[in-house]
């Protein structure tokens, strides 16, 4: 069963909706009893990181999903403002965030409309089963103003071009995260969804 965490500021009704048409069981996850019923767990999301850590911290999510992830090692999906929180840091606010993967989160450069909103190029860096039967390159849908800077290189997927290249997805261990919307990038992104729903981070 995936877990899809439902806070305030997150997009979960959306990734729900795109799970029951892939017909993968999936439930929202309010609290820390839910996210312990679950064996994956998706963190969407949209708007401000401090928002998000809040709104987990409000429902008592923090502590446990990072037991889950880091204990326990569950597979993870982070969409959009879920790929930034597992990062160190975001200049959003400031903001400290969740410290899982190494690294910082910075605004998109000047001289770009910001923020991204729409289709682009997502072009991958090293083979990921969540890339399975996917074209490269691939077309996803972005809505950021902030992307990921992970002190490794090799925590870095894929790239896409905006201003210069940035982190489009990151993978480490049994945590995977998209800076794009899965959920809203059409037929590759339902794809990757049931390319998640089948990963197995210890093979």
């Amino acid at each position: 069963m995936i877990g899809v965490v439902d806070y305030e500021a997150g997009n979960a009704p959306s990734v729900l909706y795109a799970l029951a048409r892939l017909g993968i069981p999936a439930a929202a996850v309010t609290d820390a009893a839910g996210l312990d019923a679950v064996d994956r767990i998706v963190l969407p999301g949209v708007g401000a990181a401090r928002a998000t850590l809040e709104s987990l911290a409000a429902q008592g999510l923090l502590d446990p999903l990072r037991r889950r992830l880091t204990d326990e090692r569950v597979p993870f999906l982070g969409i959009c403002i879920g790929l930034q929180v597992l990062l160190d840091r975001s200049e959003e606010g400031p903001t400290e965030t969740l410290g899982l993967v190494p690294g910082e989160v910075r605004s998109l450069p000047r001289g770009v409309r910001i923020p991204q909103i729409g289709w682009n190029t997502v072009e991958w860096r090293r083979a990921h089963p969540l890339f399975d039967g996917v074209p490269r390159p691939a077309y996803c849908y972005f809505v950021n103003s902030y992307v990921a800077h992970p002190a490794d290189a090799g925590a870095v997927a894929a790239v896409t071009d905006y201003g210069g290249p940035f982190c489009s997805v990151l993978a480490v261990d049994n945590l995977v995260a998209t800076q794009f919307h899965c959920e809203k990038s059409g037929e590759i992104g339902l794809a990757m969804l049931a390319n998640f729903a089948a990963w197995d981070p210890a093979c």
